[in-house]
């Protein structure tokens, strides 16, 4: 192996322990939440600042998250399938249709 290749590992090793120790967390710093929801800093601000994402700001300084909190915001809106919606539609006409 070329020294070029053994860094190029190494920095991969490096890079999956961080995301390892990220998965740990539970509760996130501004830079842990960008890199865990894989979005800039920018438009992290952006949500915070139009409180569209649950965090937290103790002492009106450094912005927090609650890694549960994000899964579960990330979790909502679901899109539904199309299978989802005539399996939905099917048993709303069965229940509607003996009333």
């Amino acid at each position: 192996m070329e020294v070029n290749q053994i860094l190029e590992k190494l920095s991969q090793l490096e890079q999956k322990i961080d995301e390892q120790n990220l998965l740990q967390k539970e509760v996130l710093n501004f830079n842990d939440a960008c890199k865990y929801l894989d979005i800039s800093a920018s438009h992290l601000y952006k949500l915070t600042s139009q409180k569209q994402i649950p965090h937290f700001c103790p002492q009106g300084k450094k912005l927090y998250f609650n890694r549960q909190e994000i899964d579960e915001w990330l979790m909502r809106n679901k899109q539904e399938t199309s299978e989802d919606i005539e399996t939905a539609a099917a048993n709303y006409l069965i229940r509607n249709k003996r009333k």
